[in-house]
């Protein structure tokens, strides 16, 4: 091979690489997307609803069986609230949209690398094939600011690692002795927690107008509190006021 080609060949193998991590970023962001179309769908018909219930096979397919609402108690069920397996005379209004809640939540787990799996689990209360996905909050990044405040109360921002999904690194919060703001890089939360707060911030890091609203680069003199190097993936969160 000439060294022509040699350069060639390199140059069209970073442009092949390029396109493949765009390719995969903008899947990432549609099947979000997705999700939260046929999300405001469902609430709008159903505002009680937390989570859709379905059956999923091997072949990355999937059947509806309905519309859950919140559980009431850590060992309870999540309640009915629409059943679209023909076990209900009366009709509801998800009744016309159930075609299309199982086509879109298909679409937005076909994807192996799909992040709303972040939201799926196995319903507990069914032995069988049954899985839950819980509808993501109408504001992200509301939501987060909640769910660090319940453990953080004085909570102003987050530094967030898009190298780690979305993991927190650490904390900013209250003002330290210097006037600085008071950093807390170990986050006194539960690994539950922890992972709810981490699928949420992944979200709003794959979805571009998400991540524009919400994050901002990192000061030029932070220092990672554990002496790790950072880089332009690693941001700054300011969190919204929360009620």
């Amino acid at each position: 091979m000439t060294p022509a080609a040699h350069d060639q060949l390199a140059i069209l193998a970073g442009q092949r690489e390029e396109l493949q991590a765009q390719r995969l970023r903008t899947e990432k962001a549609y099947c979000l997307a997705v999700l939260d179309h046929i999300s405001a769908k469902i609430r709008a018909a159903c505002p009680e609803a937390v989570h859709v219930t379905f059956a999923f096979y091997g072949d990355r397919t999937l059947d509806l069986h309905g519309v859950l609402g919140a559980q009431s108690s850590p060992v309870g069920a999540c309640p009915w609230l629409w059943d679209n397996r023909g076990e209900e005379e009366d009709e509801h209004p998800l009744d016309d949209i159930a075609d299309q809640i199982e086509t879109d939540v298909q679409t937005a787990l076909a994807p192996y690398s799909s992040p709303v799996w972040a939201s799926v689990h196995r319903n507990a209360a069914s032995d069988g094939n049954s899985w839950l996905l819980e509808l993501p909050p109408a504001d992200r990044a509301a939501r987060v600011a909640e769910l660090v405040r319940e453990h953080h109360p004085e909570a102003t921002a987050l530094v967030v690692d898009g190298r780690a999904a979305g993991r927190v690194i650490e904390i900013f919060q209250g003002v330290a002795d210097d006037g600085t703001p008071a950093r807390t890089p170990r986050p006194r939360w539960s690994a539950d927690c922890d992972t709810v707060i981490a699928g949420l911030l992944a979200q709003v890091l794959a979805l571009p107008a998400l991540a524009d609203r919400h994050l901002m680069p990192l000061p030029r003199d932070y220092a990672h509190p554990f002496g790790i190097s950072t880089s332009d993936q690693v941001y700054l969160m300011p969190l919204p006021p929360t009620a």
